[in-house]
Order: structure tokens, then sequence, then C-alpha cells
């Protein structure tokens, strides 16, 4: 066994799960690689497999996580149910004959989809292929069809029901539901915020994203409204299934998620969807999808025991601590880390790594655990659409049709200003706090 400081043990660990990241081996595989290596030369193999066996064997029996496979599950049912084109098409016959119309409807679209799926790989396949040929075959303007699809695709990692919160709450002591009503007027306010941007783009340049040309314009009908509104329907009874009853108080999160498979088997039932190759496909990926999340959580979970329990989240407290200009500076630095870790990690490495370690210090700086936390979240709004990581990045890329010659060049282009409008979230929701913790506050009390 080697006798390392803290210093040098925080150093090795961090160091090295950021440069075997870049080697492109899959995280979870990095991160305990990283832990039993060091565990080894600081503490001996009888420690480290205690450390490492505990953590690992307690995090993987933790009840919350339940919902990350039942909301996996409703997420994928959803996807294939049918529910999806025809409110898109209703949309569209609402709202096209707006300039950018097309893209706003992407975008009230993506965010209707965040309150069913809170899968963002499934969104953004969704919008793409359903958003991406119209909007570009009317003439829009690549970067904004990309930056539209991107964005409103990525909204369901925020707004409830999302994984991420699902994850991210356990870890730092928050109760779910907590997290869900923290997200719900940020999700919102990002939401409105890109339809904002793309309404006074358009206006500008409406080349950008012309409305539909007057011959192909029909008036707006009865026909017309009852057709939204039969549409609206599915995605509000599936509100009212998960959100409803969390909200309402009658279940917690991970029973609301219960609920809201089988009110996802319903509607695909509903729709003529539901078969066994259904069932069978969304129980696979739901496999898949839960082994992924709970083998990365399990190990980075080691590996926070391992760097804990050398002394380095001392260190890193004490560096962000001694951070001059105060407890605003110190919380800026612990965002300016996330949002680079966010540039090379995938969110579920980052929030199992920096939650445990962060959290005493922002509880320190006496920031409310519930703001604080969910700061971070909306931070890492920013990972999924900032490359060399950028996750709905290459979603997109991926599922676009070769035909339609969108380049990563446009994407990157598109989304530069969907990342700005999330800053500027970021600040107003420091400067009106509020915004995160009103209505979990008056539901449920202050989070302690």
């Amino acid at each position: 066994m080697l006798d390392l400081s803290a210093e040098l043990v925080a150093f090795l660990m961090l160091g090295g799960v950021f440069t075997l990241v870049l080697t492109g081996f899959p995280i979870a595989f990095v991160i305990g690689s990283v832990s039993f290596i060091v565990g080894i030369l600081i503490f001996g193999p009888t420690t480290t497999y205690h450390i490492l066996y505990s953590r690992f064997y307690s995090l993987s029996l933790n009840y919350p996580y339940l919902a990350v496979p039942l909301f996996t599950f409703m997420g994928v049912i959803l996807q294939h149910s049918g529910i999806t084109k025809d409110l898109y098409e209703s949309l569209y016959e609402v709202l096209g004959r707006l300039r950018g119309g097309l893209a706003i409807v992407t975008i009230i679209f993506g965010t209707i989809l965040a309150t069913c799926l809170g899968v963002i790989a499934a969104s953004v396949t969704i919008l793409t292929l359903i958003a991406l040929g119209p909007m570009l075959s009317r003439g829009y303007d690549k970067p904004l069809a990309a930056g539209s699809i991107v964005a409103s695709g990525t909204l369901g990692i925020l707004i409830p029901p999302s994984i991420m919160l699902v994850v991210y709450g356990p870890q730092a002591g928050i109760s779910i539901g907590q997290m869900f009503m923290g997200a719900v007027f940020p999700g919102l306010i990002l939401a409105f915020s890109y339809v904002v941007y793309i309404v006074v783009r358009c206006h500008f340049n409406s080349e950008l994203g012309p409305p539909i040309p007057a011959d192909q314009m029909t008036p707006f009908s009865m026909k017309k409204l009852w057709r939204l509104l039969k549409s609206l329907v599915p995605p509000i009874f599936l509100i009212l299934a998960v959100l409803g009853t969390i909200f309402s108080g009658i279940a917690p999160p991970t029973e609301a998620a219960a609920v809201g498979c089988l009110a996802s088997i319903l509607l695909a039932i509903a729709y003529g969807k539901f078969n066994f190759q259904l069932l069978s496909h969304a129980s696979l990926e739901t496999l898949r999808v839960s082994a992924f999340v709970v083998m990365i959580a399990a190990l980075c979970y080691a590996f926070v025991g391992v760097f804990m329990s050398a002394g380095s989240g001392d260190v890193v407290s004490s560096l962000i601590l001694a951070v001059p200009g105060g407890k605003w500076a110190s919380f800026a630095m612990i965002m300016l880390i996330v949002f680079l870790l966010g540039l090379f990690i995938e969110w579920i490495g980052i929030v199992f790594i920096i939650v445990p370690i962060f959290s005493p210090i922002l509880s320190h700086l006496g920031f409310n655990p519930l703001w604080a936390g969910m700061m971070i979240c909306i931070n890492l709004q920013m990972a999924f659409q900032t490359p060399p990581m950028a996750m709905s990045i290459f979603v997109l890329k991926g599922t676009a049709p070769p035909e339609l010659e969108l380049s990563m060049s446009d994407i990157i282009k598109g989304v530069i200003p969907f990342v700005l409008i999330i800053m500027v979230v970021l600040f107003l929701c420091t400067v009106f706090p509020g915004i995160i913790t009103w209505l979990p506050e008056k539901i449920m009390g202050p989070a302690h």
C-alpha cells in the first residue's frame, strides 16, 4: 500500500477518469477501473473490496431507483403508441400559418413529449422523424430546424417525469416529488423562451421559417379545433396519471411511475398498437437502459466511496470554499465545473460523482438544497447540446434521413442560441429563486 496524500489521490482519480473517458471506453468501466486501481494502491485489496462491494450493493437495492425502469418502460410504449403523430399534425394545422410556425410547433410538441417520455433519445428521435422533413421541405433554415429539435427534445431530461431528477434526488437527499415540482416552472420558462426566440428571429427574417403558402392554407374550422382537442387527450391523461398522482399526494414518484406504465399500456391498446412485439421491445429496452443506469450509478457510488475515504472530498471542498468572492463565487465555480464536465462525460456519471462531493459544500455555503440541485440539473441541459459529448446532437444526426443532407455544422450552429437561452434562464433562477422553490414549498413545504 502506498502513502499518498489526499491531494494526489484527488488528482489521480479525477484526472484518470477525465483522461480515460477521452479514449472512448464506456464510462462505467472507466470509473470502476479507476476506483479499483486507486483503492488497491492506497487501501489494499481487503478494504477496497469492502468499500466497493458495500456501496455497489447498497445502491443497487435503493428503492427510489425503481422509478428508472418504470419511466423507461412508459416512454418506450408511448414512443410506439401512435399518439405523437396525430398531435404534431393537429398543432401544425393550427400554428403552421405563422412565421416559424413549424419550429414553434416542434417546441410545443417537444414540451408535451417531455411530460410523457422523460427519455432524451426517444424524444429527439420522434421529433427528428416527425418534424425535420416537413420543416426542411418547406424551406426552413437548417440550423433553426435542427436547433429547435435538439432543444425541445432535451427538455425531457428536466421537465418531469425526468430520469435525471429520479437519479439526482436520492443522491442529494431530496424528495423526488420536490425535484419534480421544482422543475416545472424552469422547464416551462425554457420552452417559452425557445418559442420567443423563434418568433423574434422569424419576424425579422421570414426566410428562416416561412409560413404555409397562401395557396395551401385552409381556413380554421371547428373540425380542426376538435381534432386538436382530441389529440391532446392522451398526453393530458398521462400527465394526470403520473404528475397528478404525485402532486395530489396520492402516491410517491416510484408508485406514480407504475401508474404511468399502466396508463401508457391503456393508450397503446386504445390506439390499436399494443401487441406482444411491442411489449417484448419495451421490456428489452427497459432492461438495457436500467442495467446501464444501475451499473454506472453503482460504480460511481463506489468511486465516491474510495474518493471520500481517502480524504479527497475535503480537498475539493477546501479548493472551492477558498475561491475569492464569497459564496456566490464558490457557487459559480461549481456551476463552471458541472458545465465543463458536461462537455466530456455523460450526465449520469456527472451526477453520481459530483452530488456526494458538492452537496455538503452547497449546504455549508447556505444554499437551499432543492434550488441548488435544480440549478445543476438545468445546467446539465447544456451537456446534451455541447460537443464533444452532446448526446442529443448525435441522436439527431444519426436519425436524420441522409437525403436531407443535414451536416454536423448545421446542428451545432443551430443549438448555440438555445444554449445561450439556458444560460439566461439559469441567471433568472439565480436572481429569482422562487421560480424553482415556490411550487414545492407551496405543496410540500421547504426542502431540508
